[in-house]
């Protein structure tokens, strides 16, 4: 490789010590948040600013932190070690110890940091396919690298970003949701209008039509629907034999062949993580054979599921329903009849699977952009690789805190507030009647989805808009559509760029405004 095209390297002494550094606060942070307040911030552009400002230190070495590259190693580790150490880890191992299985603790713990490797390293393989394309929206990746690229530049396109961000702000200090206003402007039309559907028909759907959907499971069945037709659409493209190979061979930098070998290394790793939890975890002794294989079958195919549809949702809309698929995955596992350790194991390894994988892939969409869209093979590549070194040091550092920390914090009974909805779902159990509904609602979530087709991923979507509480978003979602449409008329569609900035600082400036609000309410 001709080295001035090579990427600044993640194991360099002074940038391993800022992964260090950052990895270790933002794991810090995601505990903190994930116990007190029940969310997990993006510190992505907060490690992007901390680098813009090391850079601008006229001192020997900080001075190459000016390397956009290197900023966007630094935001990919706290990003990183955030979301992993609150989502991946914090959040599954709180499940048994809020039952009392206390001695499931530690067993979960090593199957849960195994499977937020396994599954980064999955994103890391599927990244730039077909099924999940670089050029996908994958929102909090773009708002990280036009801050980067605005830090670097300046020019027209940094005002138009600090006024976006300045709209964030200003949009959130007033409680309205601007992370979904900003969406609007660079996802998917019809999977971003199913969204924003799904949202408002959640929110409202008890005033207007007297139905708790809630209560009779039908966003839960609309997902499993939506989510069983989205994986034959996946196997369909994988083994479609007719496509234009030179066309798809410029388009993705992996084929066909490697996503397979992908697939079917996954699944022998999380088959072997479900194996292993179960023998930690002493389930063995508690279940009959058939009943043992069915756990760990389940386990295996619930945790590919549940990531992919976590990664779909989060590379169209920036949202992702990680909790509530992982709830569906729980219900399911009542139903057929999983004694309640396993359901905690199972609930916690699902809960894990998917996280790790979003976040990633909004690490390597801010590294595409500032490495040009793939215009450098070479360095694309190189970049990639670099991103993901500094990413595995940041999960075995959130690993580490975690590991020397979980037990301080549940001896104050600081858990995840979801944790107590698994708990007591577990203990009350569901009756049979519940299968019946996901089975009628799974039909509309399978028809949306297949109407709409592998690109607009409508039915997921929408799935993910009914599940979530938050109609205000549903609101910003669709009046950003809206304005969207009009602006693009106006300017007949010359100004995509300015308008692609503008909703990326809209959504830093949310970013931004969460992290240090929520900094502030945990100190307080």
């Amino acid at each position: 490789m001709n080295n001035k095209v090579l990427h600044p390297r993640a194991l360099e002494p002074m940038t391993l010590l800022m992964i260090v550094l950052t990895s270790v606060v933002g794991a810090i942070i995601g505990m903190q948040l994930i116990t007190s307040l029940g969310i997990s911030a993006n510190t992505s552009i907060v490690g992007a600013i901390f680098a813009m400002i090391i850079g601008r230190i006229p001192i020997g070495k900080f001075i190459e932190f000016k390397s956009v590259h290197r900023q966007n190693i630094i935001q990919t580790a706290i990003s990183s070690a955030t979301f992993s150490a609150a989502s991946s880890l914090m959040l599954p191992i709180g499940i048994p110890y809020v039952l009392g299985y206390e001695s499931l603790v530690l067993p979960l713990f090593i199957g849960v940091i195994l499977a937020m490797f396994v599954d980064a390293l999955l994103l890391y393989k599927f990244f730039d396919t077909k099924i999940f394309p670089a050029a996908g929206t994958w929102p909090p990746g773009i708002a990280t690298a036009e801050a980067i690229k605005a830090g670097d530049k300046g020019g027209k396109n940094a005002k138009v970003l600090i006024g976006g961000v300045l709209v964030g702000i200003v949009g959130s200090v007033l409680k309205i949701p601007m992370s979904a206003f900003g969406v609007a402007f660079i996802g998917n039309i019809w999977a971003l209008t199913m969204f924003g559907i799904g949202l408002l028909l959640r929110g409202y759907s008890v005033q207007l039509l007297n139905v708790d959907l809630n209560q009779y499971y039908i966003p839960h069945g609309i997902m499993i629907g939506a989510g069983i037709v989205a994986l034959f659409q996946v196997a369909f493209t994988l083994l479609a034999k007719k496509s234009d190979k030179k066309t798809e061979e410029l388009q993705y930098s992996k084929n066909k062949k490697e996503i397979r070998q992908a697939f079917g290394a996954g699944f022998i790793a999380y088959l072997m993580i479900s194996l292993l939890i179960a023998f930690l975890g002493g389930i063995i002794s508690h279940m009959s054979i058939g009943m043992l294989v069915g756990f760990i079958v389940f386990a295996t195919v619930a945790a590919f599921v549940h990531e992919l549809i976590v990664g779909i949702a989060a590379m169209h809309a920036g949202w992702f329903p990680a909790f509530a698929v992982a709830f569906i995955t729980l219900i399911v596992g009542i139903l057929i009849g999983f004694p309640p350790p396993a359901l905690a194991l199972l609930a916690g390894y699902s809960a894990a699977t998917g996280v790790a994988f979003a976040d990633m892939g909004y690490d390597l969409k801010t590294g595409y952009i500032l490495r040009g869209h793939g215009s450098n093979p070479a360095l694309e590549k190189e970049g990639r690789k670099q991103q993901m070194i500094a990413g595995i040091i940041a999960f075995s550092i959130s690993a580490i805190v975690v590991l020397l920390s979980y037990k301080s914090y549940f001896a104050q009974d600081l858990v995840a507030p979801v944790n107590h909805v698994y708990a007591a779902t577990i203990q009350s159990g569901v009756t049979g009647d519940v299968a019946k509904q996901l089975m009628i609602w799974a039909i509309p979530g399978a028809l949306i989805q297949l109407l709409g087709g592998s690109k607009r991923q409508m039915g997921i979507l929408f799935a993910t808009g009914l599940l979530l509480v938050n109609p205000l978003a549903g609101w910003a979602v669709l009046i950003g559509i809206l304005l969207r449409i009009i602006f693009t008329k106006v300017t007949k569609g010359k100004k995509e760029s300015e308008m692609t900035v503008f909703a990326a600082g809209v959504i830093a400036g949310d970013a931004l405004y969460s992290f240090f609000s929520s900094i502030f309410k945990m100190g307080k």
